[in-house]
């Protein structure tokens, strides 16, 4: 028995109600009246422009978990979910990992391990969109595994040098401020990994590349060197050698908003679809009455359903302080996996039209796929609630 968790049940489904509802409502009209209608300029450009991104600052949508001393709401774990959702409602996935970096998971190294100068700089800036993040952890040979990080940073003085390369970095190009995980003590193992703060333009960091990407075609995506990179001191996020835990921390928040985004895109991808069935004639009739496409597409609502009240849940508990690590690796591992799911049965009843680049779904499709990988790929997350079972 001592395996068996139980959860407190929360009155009614708050997440459906109140500032929730009304923060869901003014995420969804600002998707349908300023995201949309020019996303697929975006997704050519391969970024989205800055004054979006200072729009959704002055709507404080940027700054939804942080206190209003500044800018922000000082909302919850349950807000983070909605906003996320409703971003991958939207049917671009590079708008909303672009934004999801940004505010759940780059800048919350800032709030949370920043000193109170580091926080009264940056903050404000983060909050309105005049300072965008970047997160920048994974390496060519380093992505889940951590510990395995080779980017060095040496002690020089009042200053940290920071050698060696990030890859797949979301926001990379764009970014104005990096959240940097380099060992400071190789020796160390997970207690040899710090944080630091580096910011664009400082010499010793280059952009090598913006990656060509399979989706999410609308957010930039870079491969970074440090070399000889040169940062004050003052830089450094929390305390040297406690980067590892810091990581480790944030990826509760970061994994459950990737889950949330991906029921987002699941729900999206089913509307559209029963839209075309319904229309779609074969056969004498619509592909509506083939029951095997009704129940199919009855199943995967339920699917969707199911996982999008387990997600509020665990995100009802962590807004309540619970630690909530073996069932946000349950949320990762369930949505990423079923939004590819939804994703393949929308293709296939679309047909052609499933494979045509002028159809929302075979974006979708595309956008959906690296859900089950990035933060934390699927089976990283089933060996993390094998571990705790």
């Amino acid at each position: 028995m001592d395996n068996v968790r139980v959860a407190a049940k929360p009155p009614g489904l708050p997440w459906a109600a109140g500032e929730y509802a009304l923060l869901r409502g003014q995420v969804r009209r600002f998707v349908e009246q300023e995201i949309k209608p020019h996303a697929d300029r975006w997704e050519e450009d391969g970024f989205i422009p800055r004054a979006t991104l200072r729009r959704m600052g002055e709507l404080g949508f940027l700054g939804i978990r942080y206190p209003t001393e500044y800018g922000g709401a000082d909302m919850d774990t349950v807000a983070s979910a909605i906003f996320a959702e409703e971003l991958g409602r939207s049917t671009y996935g590079g708008v909303a990992i672009a934004t999801l970096v940004h505010t759940d998971m780059a800048s919350v190294h800032v709030f949370h391990d920043g000193t109170k100068a580091q926080r009264a700089r940056w903050m404000p800036g983060i909050v309105s969109g005049d300072v965008i993040t970047a997160i920048a952890i994974t390496e060519p040979d380093a992505g889940s595994d951590v510990k395995s990080i080779r980017t060095r940073a040496r002690r020089d003085g009042e200053s940290y040098v920071i050698d060696g390369a990030k890859l797949y970095i979301t926001n990379g190009v764009y970014a104005d401020l990096y959240c940097v995980a380099a060992k400071t003590d190789p020796s160390a193992g997970s207690h040899g990994i710090s944080m630091f703060l580096v910011e664009k333009g400082t010499p010793g960091l280059r952009v090598a590349r913006a990656l060509d990407k399979h989706g999410w075609r609308s957010s930039d995506t870079a491969e970074l060197f440090f070399d000889g990179c040169r940062i004050p001191a003052e830089n450094i996020l929390g305390a040297e050698g406690q980067g590892f835990y810091s990581i480790m921390g944030k990826f509760q928040n970061e994994r459950l908003v990737l889950g949330a985004m991906a029921l987002g895109a699941a729900d999206a991808a089913i509307e559209m679809t029963l839209a075309w069935v319904k229309a779609r004639r074969a056969f004498g009739g619509v592909l509506w009455d083939m029951q095997v496409i009704r129940e199919r597409l009855a199943m995967l609502t339920a699917k969707v359903e199911a996982a999008r009240q387990f997600l509020y849940a665990t995100a009802w508990r962590m807004a309540a302080g619970e630690d909530c690590i073996r069932e946000v690796s349950m949320v990762k591992a369930i949505c990423g996996e079923l939004v590819n799911e939804v994703m393949y049965a929308c293709v296939q009843f679309h047909g052609a039209m499933g494979f045509m680049r002028e159809s929302p779904i075979e974006r979708l499709a595309r956008d959906a796929r690296v859900l089950s990988i990035g933060g934390g790929a699927t089976e990283v997350m089933l060996e993390v609630v094998a571990s705790m079972s």
